[in-house]
């Protein structure tokens, strides 16, 4: 290609060439990559000469920064600001939907937004990918996006394409690519074919050095190479379709300048570059050519000297120069920029961001989010709020915040993260203490000194510099392994081994596992290949909170959930795996029996959490659970802490945060499952959770159902719920766990009919009604064993069989004493107690019994705080016992000539097997098992005999 010699064509300032002067603050410049650098200097300039600029930025708080600065340190008031990421379509799409309504109309369009990551002689495929998206795809995108609001004047529309002498022909070492981007006859879909795209399959390949691409810098050269030959396009194509230069496009290299991607490294400034080209962009319309490619060149007094512009064309106006370096008037190229050319100052894409539209409460709606995902994670405003999209309409997201968000306003950055709301699973979860979204709160206390969680804290919810005692399964290189398989254990404390198992979408074969010692959540136990690709896994893995974890199947439930609550466990039992709802006005007593369930239920691990309840009941449970102690089958005194972790969200926080604790506990409660363990979890409570739900339905304008809950809440109660139950693990080696779910309901005024307590009761399985009226009169727990019921009582009886084959008739009698007693209270009422026949006397009486000295506890005491279930059943039994005897007798001496039996005889005569049926429950399950059955048994038989006496002397 012939090159013709450079030659300078601009070098007055343009506060001098007033009668060159075309432009007036109605016309418009776009200026991408406009909030640091080269871009800034040229928005900061064109502003200078009066133009209205919008400066764009993929950093929206960036931006806002930059435009700020342009017009209150340097007074520009027609400066405005407009998110954009030239390397997402969906950004550039809102843009210029933006750009139509804001302004109609263009004039100037400076494409100065680039990205370089790779080192020298390195490139990596996602790197590359990034680059070539940035640098060539964007600014494509971003012109054909705007070509129709270019103004047709005679002033011409200018689009200036800020590229390198990198991307030069000379660079390429394949002569048929050469030849084709020399051609007249070069399309646009050769370039993206061509270049482009058998760039990027070279690099995926590794094939890219031997096929002739550039070798420095290669994947920026290459972006340049092909955005310098798409400008020559679409040179052609535009003087072609007007028939006249309408909109012209030239490319401007700024040379080797000193910015961020430099390293502040270079032979002039960027306001140097930018002054070189504003000139360009602002050249007088008889000046202005179209399809060049324009240099900033330093003078003979090197880098003080001034700038001037130089520009090279080829006779056959194919755009894509090849320099000769002896006819460029400029500093020598240097050989080396530094160890690495950088990138932006942050890791994030400006897709990331959106700007907040409009605050109401914990609802903002944020624009500019396009490409989001429901449920992601984002993080609002400059404090780095927590929020969760919960709605997406076109580009805009409507968010639930995590956190206060008073502060928040327009145009505030939302930040993208790509991951929804997930928890990290690992060791440490256990005798921790968490926010209602896995922020842990000791940690916070310490870190921030403040009984206040701070706004925007990030802190991870496990330490990752604790080091655990890793030992590795019978397991070695080569082995397959699958998702769920249970590859090592780790100490965790002298309660819970914590097995530590594959991330469940996750298999291969090994290729290294740790060996026994101590690590870290940060290093590396585990590497396995699949399909050729290496993975590594530590002890952590993040698992989304709405997502249920995989299990192999599920199974039928059939061992009881043992609470140490006589009427729990024997009247109205649970099984591991099942639901249970505990309805019940204020003061009834759901948290006592609910923190009860969580100190000695039977199951290995309990997930407490209190969500919406005062501040003052959480705090009673972070000060009582780390004193709670537990003894074990071997006599060991064990802190419950060991086992349980704590979720605690009280009335106060936020009321979104409300809404995630729920599904963080249960999460975290089907790791533990997964593990092979029966998990327990309280939610305490459930209505806290649906009124959070009703406060964001109001928030979202959504049309309320009954008490002005939103119309899914029964759906939302039925997949929460549906997370609980007895399954098969996945993986190896062969394991079943469970989840029991347990909800608090708080329904107003005790009234059951509440949409929250109707639709759980449509949901669960055992249902706890709890009486206000009992708990008035100091009955507890104060369970109603009229309303309550449990349908699992079919599905226990094999375990109850062979526990005990005379339970479940003892339970069936017991039943029936108590709802006859019911029925007899309004007869008593009417008539008195004395008019009644003895054996409903005796049935009160034993009612009575039943009441008052077996389904009351006492848990303040150390005999009644906790009742074994062979306890249960023998207290149960005696009383059962005395009932029947006490008719037979009273049937037995009716019909007999001697003195009648009647109840009033057997109290007196009996009074002191009365008593000991009395105190059994005084009987300390610390003595042990066998010292409690032989006196039950003792009473039994005591009970016998005292009655055959009984009828015997009355003969």
């Amino acid at each position: 290609m012939e090159v013709k010699g450079l030659e300078p064509i601009f070098h007055t300032h343009l506060d001098s060439a007033s009668a060159c002067r075309w432009w007036s603050k109605e016309t418009v410049a776009v200026v991408t990559g406009g909030n640091k650098g080269i871009g800034f200097a040229v928005a900061k300039q064109l502003a200078e000469q009066g133009l209205t600029v919008i400066l764009t930025a993929r950093d929206v708080g960036r931006g806002e920064q930059a435009v700020g600065t342009l017009r209150s340190r340097f007074g520009l008031r027609h400066v405005n600001f407009r998110h954009l990421d030239v390397s997402d379509p969906c950004s550039i799409t809102s843009f210029a939907s933006q750009f139509r309504r804001d302004f109609g109309l263009l004039d100037i369009l400076v494409n100065n937004a680039a990205v370089s990551f790779n080192e020298i002689n390195e490139n990596s495929v996602a790197q590359a990918e990034k680059v070539m998206r940035t640098n060539f795809y964007g600014p494509k995108l971003l012109i054909e996006a705007l070509l129709p609001f270019f103004r047709r004047s005679p002033s011409r529309g200018r689009i200036l394409n800020l590229s390198s002498r990198l991307g030069s022909l000379t660079r390429v070492g394949d002569p048929r690519l050469k030849a084709m981007l020399e051609s007249d006859a070069l399309r646009e879909e050769q370039i993206e074919e061509e270049v482009a795209r058998k760039f990027l399959i070279a690099v995926k390949e590794g094939t890219w050095e031997g096929e002739g691409w550039p070798a420095h810098w290669t994947d920026y050269a290459v972006s340049k190479l092909a955005l310098n030959a798409y400008s020559g396009v679409l040179a052609r194509r535009l003087r072609a379709a007007e028939g006249k230069l309408t909109i012209s496009v030239n490319c401007f290299c700024p040379g080797f300048t000193q910015t961020s991607m430099t390293r502040g490294r270079g032979t002039h400034s960027a306001d140097d570059a930018a002054r070189c080209g504003v000139a360009l962009a602002l050249l007088p319309p008889d000046l202005l050519a179209t399809g060049n490619f324009y240099v900033a060149v330093t003078g003979p007094g090197g880098v003080s000297s001034k700038l001037t512009l130089t520009t090279t064309t080829s006779p056959t106006s194919s755009f894509t120069p090849s320099f000769a370096t002896n006819n460029l008037r400029t500093a020598k190229m240097p050989s080396v920029y530094g160890a690495r050319l950088t990138t932006f100052e942050d890791s994030e894409k400006e897709s990331e961001y959106g700007y907040v539209r409009k605050v109401s409460g914990p609802v903002v709606i944020a624009d500019g989010m396009a490409g989001a995902a429901m449920y992601e994670l984002v993080r609002v405003g400059h404090d780095n709020l927590i929020g969760e999209i919960i709605r997406l309409e076109g580009n805009s997201a409507t968010i639930q915040v995590y956190e206060e968000t008073a502060g928040l306003m327009v145009n505030d950055p939302v930040l993208r993260t790509r991951k929804p709301l997930s928890v990290e699973l690992g060791p440490g979860i256990l005798g921790n203490i968490f926010d209602g979204i896995q922020r842990p709160l000791k940690t916070i206390a310490k870190r921030s000194g403040d009984v206040y969680i701070p706004r925007g804290v990030s802190v991870p919810a496990l330490d990752k510099d604790t080091l655990w005692e890793f030992q590795p399964k019978k397991l070695g290189e080569g082995d397959l392994l699958t998702g769920g398989d249970l590859y090592a254990t780790v100490f965790e404390n002298s309660l819970m081994q914590h097995h530590v198992a594959l991330p469940p979408d996750a298999m291969g074969k090994i290729s290294y596992i740790a060996p026994p010692g101590q690590y870290s959540l940060k290093d590396t136990v585990l590497e396995l290949e699949f399909q050729g690709e290496k993975k590594k896994f530590t002890m952590l893995q993040t698992w989304p909170v709405r997502t249920p974890r995989p299990v192999a199947s599920k199974l039928a439930a059939d061992t009881p959930l043992l609470t140490g609550q006589r009427v729990l466990d024997a009247l109205f039992p649970s099984v591991l795996g099942g639901t249970c709802a505990i309805p019940g006005a204020f003061g009834c007593g759901k948290t006592v029996i609910s923190q009860a369930l969580s100190k000695y239920s039977n199951s290995d691990t309990v997930v407490y959490v209190g969500c919406g309840e005062r501040g003052n009941e959480m705090a009673e449970v972070l000060m009582d659970f780390p004193q709670l102690t537990m003894t074990l089958p071997d006599g060991r005194e064990e802190s419950v802490m060991k086992r349980t972790t704590l979720v605690a969200n009280t009335s106060n926080m936020p009321v979104a945060a409300r809404e995630a604790s729920i599904y963080t506990g249960i999460t975290i409660a089907e790791y533990f499952r997964d593990m092979g363990y029966n998990v327990s979890m309280m939610a305490d409570s459930t209505s806290r959770w649906a009124e959070a739900l009703r406060e964001i339905s109001g928030r979202l304008a959504e049309m309320p159902a009954d008490s002005g809950y939103p119309a899914y809440l029964a759906a939302r109660l039925a997949s929460f719920y549906e997370r609980a139950g007895k399954v098969k693990c996945l993986g190896g080696p062969e394991r079943t766990g469970s989840v029991t779910i347990v909800g608090a309901v708080s329904p107003p005024g005790g009234d059951f009919s509440d949409p929250v307590t109707s639709a759980t009761l449509s949901i669960v399985q055992v249902f706890w009604g709890l009486d206000k009226k009992l708990a008035q009169r100091k009955h507890f727990p104060s369970v109603n064993w009229l309303i309550s019921y449990s349908k699992y009582s079919t599905a226990l009886e094999p375990f109850y069989e062979q526990f005990d084959s005379d339970f479940i008739n003892i339970r069936t009698k017991a039943r029936e004493v108590l709802q006859r007693e019911d029925d007899l209270n309004e007869i008593v009422q009417l008539v008195g107690k004395d008019a009644l026949a003895e054996g409903d006397k005796i049935t009160l009486e034993t009612a009575k019994l039943l009441r008052e000295d077996y389904l009351a506890q006492n848990a303040f005491t150390p005999y009644d705080k906790f009742c074994p279930f062979y306890k249960s059943v023998w207290m149960m039994r005696n009383i059962i016992h005395f009932y029947n005897l006490a008719n037979q007798s009273v049937e037995k001496g009716a019909g007999m000539d001697g003195q009648k039996i009647s109840y009033t005889l057997i109290k007196h005569r009996l009074g002191d097997l009365f008593y000991r049926l009395v105190s059994q429950k005084f009987e300390d399950p610390a003595e042990g098992e066998p010292a409690l059955v032989a006196k039950f048994q003792k009473l039994h038989d005591d009970l016998t005999a005292g009655f055959r006496a009984l009828e015997d002397e009355t003969r």
